[in-house]
């Protein structure tokens, strides 16, 4: 398959995403600055000169694209023509990669955890994967657990013949470094630099990019128990992307709500009343966790009077 936009072109994104203070009074009674790093808005939408698909909508946004935008050069190099990638019915970069896929000419393939949604009417997330051109294939939840062993790879090679595999949420060696870029548009911006994390990749790049006297700080959406698994996760890519330990970081697992897409009464009432205050949509997953978490740390005093705390919002509703 012959790739029908040039990727010097079609993958540039509009560098760097801005910087926004919002007035809390949660952060500033504690003499707090709040900063969003609004990567949600680094690549919203390209054109698409085949009328017949119509415009690529919210083409990998923030850490999304700077995760997989490494990934797809290289695939290109290399002449590979189809990318499988593995993540849940609600994952975003199972979007991101099907819409690579379309506006870029790969043949995508999704690995999709939970056999019994197969043959079920698709959700709102994976109908729009399929109608990008992804195809969708279910594992039931034990061998998705396994999804890279070398014996269930090779089931997927048999059906699938050659492809290119980009793991779970993208978070791979390449990933990290492609959000390094993110932590150097934050330099000297903020004292502490948070990210909601699922699989570490962005975190791992951002703490690398970070200067000398910052911090990053993740908020896991998953459940993991102690110590959090990301914790070596994060740890793992450093070393694979950057030869060992970058920067200054930590988690705080506290804000999971039960883990990835659980929510509880109080989160959801944190951000209602944050839209409600200062006009903001908040995606629930990620986002809302994230703030959920510094404003709670903000009333904790984690944060020193006259510091700056940047959240990176990764995403919209």
């Amino acid at each position: 398959m012959n790739h029908p936009v040039d990727l010097a072109t079609a993958l540039r994104p509009r560098p760097p995403s801005p910087v926004q203070e919002i007035e809390d009074e949660r952060f500033a009674r504690r003499g707090v600055r709040l900063l969003l790093k609004r990567d949600d808005l680094i690549h919203t939408t390209l054109p698409w000169d085949t009328a017949a698909l119509g415009p690529v909508d919210l083409y990998p946004p923030g850490n999304k694209w700077r995760k997989l935008e490494p990934n797809l050069r290289a695939a290109a190099a290399a002449g590979d023509r189809t990318l499988l990638t593995f993540g849940g019915a609600y994952s975003n970069h199972l979007r991101a990669t099907a819409a690579a896929g379309r506006l870029l000419g790969f043949r995508t393939i999704g690995v999709v955890r939970g056999d019994e949604l197969a043959g079920r009417p698709l959700n709102a997330s994976l109908a729009r994967c399929a109608a990008d051109g992804m195809r969708l294939h279910f594992l039931d939840r034990t061998r998705y657990r396994r999804a890279t062993d070398p014996d269930v790879l090779a089931v997927l090679h048999d059906r699938f013949g050659a492809f290119r595999l980009i793991p779970e949420g993208g978070s791979n060696s390449l990933a990290a470094q492609g959000c390094t870029e993110l932590g150097r548009e934050l330099r000297g911006v903020a004292d502490t630099v948070a990210v909601a994390c699922g699989t570490g990749g962005t975190l791992a790049g951002l703490a690398a990019g970070l200067g000398p006297r910052q911090r990053a700080l993740g908020f896991p959406v998953l459940k993991g128990g102690r110590p959090h698994f990301l914790g070596r996760a994060v740890a793992e890519l450093q070393t694979a992307a950057f030869g060992g330990p970058r920067g200054t970081w930590r988690l705080d697992d506290r804000f999971h709500c039960g883990g990835y897409a659980r929510r509880t009464p109080e989160l959801d009432a944190f951000a209602d009343a944050f839209e409600d205050r200062h006009g903001l949509p908040l995606e629930r997953s990620y986002v809302a966790k994230l703030l959920y978490g510094l404003t709670t740390l903000a009333g904790e005093g984690a944060f020193a009077p006259g510091s700056a705390v940047a959240a990176v919002v990764t995403g919209r509703p």
